[in-house]
């Protein structure tokens, strides 16, 4: 379960205050403000702040002062000529900031982006929860050989449920020996009265990496889009993907016109070097080029020709 009781009760009542302002709101986002967004097995996003809209983007591009006799449609044309032509600025002067639940795994690998600002539960200071993520059995995915950091085919049969019984029984053994180590029980009751725990700093480091952590984290518009052009792409690991493709749905809701953009010109577009450029010239007009004398490598081939529909 990602969100117990108590925390629910504590949304519903965040949720029922209201504050006066003269800040832009965005009626879309505000309907799901505080709701959790729940994402694998025990985790969750969710909006807890945010400020600018799509309108603070024109702004800053224009250094206006309000919206003055311009139409929706000039609104919309400006924002996809600056996401076209990589003018990041005005879209830094949004930011948002989530509460985000998720495996400490996914966490190293999503602290990599150094452009938000983060602040992580302390495993030194509280008890994490018994949460760990279990991945579905469709997720088991062997290791790749063309690709050393991604998957294959699903493993099945009995080698999966002997990797989901290892999964389960590791995830709860640390856990076990966790609180024994601290004589602690989740709500931080001694276990035995008659003995002290160990520091948590110290227990912690028992703990499996499918255990699952939480942080605030908060970034401007330009460099949540950039982190979700690489985390919501088809490439990317699952388990981070799913979290990627939870925050589109926010961004959608929030900015739509730069959503709309961001879908076109970066998700759904392909940016094309000098060299597979000239490729694209050369077919289009009607002449037949190899791979062995494009200039490009073999895997840019593959990718230039999946780009373009053609087989490689």
């Amino acid at each position: 379960m990602a969100i117990s009781t108590d925390q629910q009760a504590e949304i519903e009542a965040a949720r029922q205050e209201h504050q006066q302002t003269r800040r832009a709101t965005v009626p879309a986002l505000e309907e799901i403000l505080f709701q959790p967004l729940t994402v694998l097995d025990h985790g969750f996003v969710r909006v807890i702040d945010y400020m600018g809209d799509d309108d603070a983007i024109v702004q800053a591009a224009r250094v206006s002062y309000g919206r003055g006799t311009k139409q929706a449609r000039d609104d919309a044309g400006l924002i996809r000529y600056l996401m076209r032509h990589r003018h990041t600025t005005p879209f830094e002067m949004c930011e948002i900031k989530y509460h985000i639940k998720l495996p400490i795994f996914v966490a190293r690998q999503w602290i990599r982006h150094r452009t938000a600002n983060v602040n992580e539960y302390s495993a030194r200071y509280s008890i994490l929860d018994k949460e760990y993520y279990i991945p579905a059995a469709e997720h088991l995915g062997a290791q790749s050989t063309a690709n050393r950091q991604g998957r294959a085919a699903v493993v099945s049969g009995e080698e999966a449920a002997r990797v989901l019984t290892i999964l389960r029984e590791d995830s709860e053994r640390c856990y076990a020996h966790y609180q024994e180590m601290l004589n602690s029980d989740e709500s931080g009751a001694m276990l035995d009265p008659n003995r002290s725990g160990l520091a948590r700093e110290l227990a912690r480091m028992n703990l499996t990496l499918n255990t699952y952590t939480q942080w605030y984290w908060k970034i401007d518009l330009y460099n949540l889009l950039h982190f979700l052009s690489l985390r919501a792409d088809p490439h990317a690991q699952y388990e981070i993907r799913v979290y990627a493709e939870a925050m589109l749905e926010t961004v959608a809701r929030w900015v739509p016109l730069a959503h709309g953009a961001f879908r076109d010109y970066r998700m759904g577009g392909v940016h094309l070097s000098s060299g597979g450029l000239a490729i694209v010239r050369r077919l289009l007009a009607g002449e037949a080029v190899m791979q062995s004398e494009s200039g490009l490598s073999p895997r840019e081939w593959r990718e230039l020709m999946a780009a373009l529909g053609r087989d490689a």
